[in-house]
């Protein structure tokens, strides 16, 4: 049954003051609300069990994402969209960017919060782990003033925080110390992303003289509430992260989590799942190369994981590229924006910075590889959308120079076709955006206008499940293609 509105009662304050004042007025009797992503689901099922919402949402107290030179501050209001978009926490903080893009869908994204995330308490929860593994501390103001608490101290039970009834969560901040270090997300759950996690998994780790320095290992779902594993850290400081004994990593990892069977999962299946994960970061951490730096969610799906690998030989390739050891020693934020037009997603950019140092070609193309089919296919959208329609050669005001300048190259064969040829192109375009929702996507190069037009009419007869990865590798195709053209390397 659904809820009746006149059960309910909203008010909307002008600012952060007024908010604080009303909740320490009724303490617990009004619930904050900012994106209500969960609280229009549970309205519209008729189960919702606050009767009394303040607006939250909006304010500008609560909304601002700001730096200094220790830490990064994020507004409890801050979007998901805000958190992926923000050029410091892509570079600082790559596994809350990519917890952000599990988080639901672009719809979610735009409105869920991180704050809402936070005070909604769910050991499910996509960003918990990764704030966990980045030390972060929760800040919360009431009419008594604002304090400050380590979020490993937040969650105290299911569903069960440290939040007073008078407080509300007024910002995450984020410590900036963990640019040398290996970032590695995962998340296990029925799809990459729109789904619960069955277990998750953000870890941070560096290593000194072979053997581990610094590490933070933090899990959801796994346990009434998020958990930072710190036996387990513990147990691992100062040993090879490539000798461990798995059967030791089990027993210490056993010892802290208590997961459950559920709907999702079973217990067996969460405790397997974590402790392989665990090894799977151990055995990254280990690598001399460290080739992936954070962005691995769930294992891409069996239509796209293994197609197109792109295996490359020593023909044509140069070891000591120069292009590579300029952007081997740029900036992170700078080798992101120089490899950006090969692609045109920021989170495969900002991975690929963080891949860093690659050694040589092959090197630098398998990274970029595996770090496209480790992306949600929200990311594949955004590269989608950088590059103009079949028959246009030019590229939509989102794109960069130099992708604009490749845009035309890939297309000068459909520029100089037959104006018969362009218009059918033209008609099956308009039928690809009307099924699904976004331009068509093929690498052109060296293929005659005749065959584009070809593959176009018969991708149209696709269902989405198997042309979204269709599309998604004829991107990784284009970006291979580019890479080697930034590189003036010869295909």
């Amino acid at each position: 049954m659904r809820s009746d509105p006149a059960d309910y009662q909203f008010f909307a304050p002008r600012n952060l003051h007024a908010v604080i004042a009303l909740l320490a007025g009724e303490p617990g009797q009004w619930q904050p609300l900012a994106g209500g992503t969960d609280v229009m689901v549970l309205y519209g099922a008729g189960h919702l069990p606050h009767k009394k919402f303040v607006n939250i949402w909006n304010l500008p107290e609560l909304r601002a994402i700001t730096e200094s030179p220790s830490e990064i501050q994020i507004g409890a209001a801050a979007t998901y969209t805000d958190i992926r978009n923000h050029p410091a926490i892509q570079q600082n903080f790559p596994m809350l960017v990519t917890a952000a893009s599990w988080t639901g869908g672009i719809a979610n994204q735009n409105r869920g919060t991180l704050g809402g995330n936070i005070a909604n308490a769910s050991p499910a929860a996509d960003s918990p782990p990764a704030l966990l593994a980045y030390d972060a501390g929760i800040l919360l103001t009431s009419v008594r003033g604002d304090r400050r608490i380590p979020y490993q101290n937040f969650h105290l039970a299911y569903k069960k925080t440290a939040l007073a009834p008078d407080e509300l969560i007024r910002a995450i901040a984020l410590p900036k110390k963990f640019a040398h270090h290996l970032h590695h997300a995962r998340k296990v759950g029925a799809r990459q992303a729109q789904a619960i996690s069955k277990v998750s998994l953000a870890a941070a780790g560096q290593l000194s003289d072979g053997v581990i320095a610094d590490l933070r290992l933090a899990v959801g779902s796994v346990a009434p509430i998020p958990l930072r594993l710190t036996k387990l850290e513990s147990a691992l400081l100062g040993k090879s992260a490539a000798s461990f004994p798995p059967s030791d990593l089990r027993r210490l990892l056993a010892e802290e989590i208590a997961p459950i069977d559920d709907i999702r999962s079973t217990s067996a299946y969460r405790s397997t799942v974590a402790a392989n994960l665990i090894a799977e970061f151990l055995e990254r951490l280990a690598s001399p190369r460290q080739t992936l730096r954070a962005n691995l969610d769930s294992a891409p799906s069996a239509s796209h994981a293994n197609s197109n690998p792109a295996n490359e030989t020593a023909t044509n390739v140069t070891t000591a590229n120069a292009t590579l050891q300029s952007w081997n020693a740029l900036s992170p934020a700078a080798a992101a924006a120089a490899i950006l037009p090969c692609c045109g997603s920021q989170a495969w950019a900002v991975a690929m910075a963080a891949a860093r140092p690659l050694a040589d070609v092959p090197a630098l193309l398998e990274s970029s590889r595996q770090i496209w089919n480790a992306l949600p296919p929200t990311d594949w959208l955004e590269a989608f959308r950088g590059h103009p329609r079949i028959g246009e050669s030019q590229a939509p005001s989102s794109a960069t120079a130099k992708s604009h300048e490749w845009s035309s190259q890939e297309q000068c064969q459909v520029a100089k076709s037959p104006e018969e040829v362009k218009q059918s192109l033209a008609e099956g375009n308009r039928l690809y955006e009307q099924k699904f929702n976004r331009i068509f996507i093929v690498c052109a190069t060296g293929k005659s206008p005749s065959e584009i037009l070809q593959i176009l009419r018969r991708r149209l007869q696709n269902e989405e499940t198997v042309e979204l990865p269709e599309a998604a590798n004829q991107q990784q195709e284009i970006t291979r293609l580019r890479l080697k053209k930034w590189l003036n390397v010869a295909e």
